[in-house]
């Protein structure tokens, strides 16, 4: 199951990186400063999960159990829903999409998420004999 998690680690790594670079050179043109400040915030949060899935992976082959199991679930969903709704987010606000303001309302669910998978990393550490 790691297998699984390590190769989407990298990918989302490897779009981090894609993101930043398009933020630094693209998007900084014509992006206002808060629009690309919220863009940064999606493409930081996602990086450092990143390494979060990527070690949860390799955890997993020397503390089995669901709550590592877990553990990368929560991480893969919150990158998806936190960095994500922050990346649709600067899109609809640069576009003048007002009607998608209620994406922002979204973010904290994926926040919670990585929370909830460094908790569970934590737990399986921890009840591992």
């Amino acid at each position: 199951m790691h297998k699984g998690f390590l190769t989407l680690g990298a990918l989302f790594g490897a779009l981090s990186v894609a993101l930043g670079a398009f933020a630094a050179h693209g998007l900084k043109k014509i992006f206002e400063a808060y629009q690309l400040q919220t863009f940064e915030t999606a493409v930081r949060y996602q990086f450092y999960h990143v390494f979060a899935l990527i070690i949860a992976a390799i955890l997993f082959q020397s503390f089995p159990s669901k709550a590592m199991l877990w553990a990368c679930r929560c991480f893969v969903a919150g990158i998806i829903i936190f960095s994500g709704s922050l990346y649709a987010l600067t899109y609809t606000q640069y576009a003048g999409l007002g009607q998608f303001r209620w994406l922002g309302m979204v973010t904290p669910f994926g926040g919670v998420s990585l929370i909830a998978g460094w908790c569970c990393m934590a737990w399986a550490v921890y009840k591992k004999d």
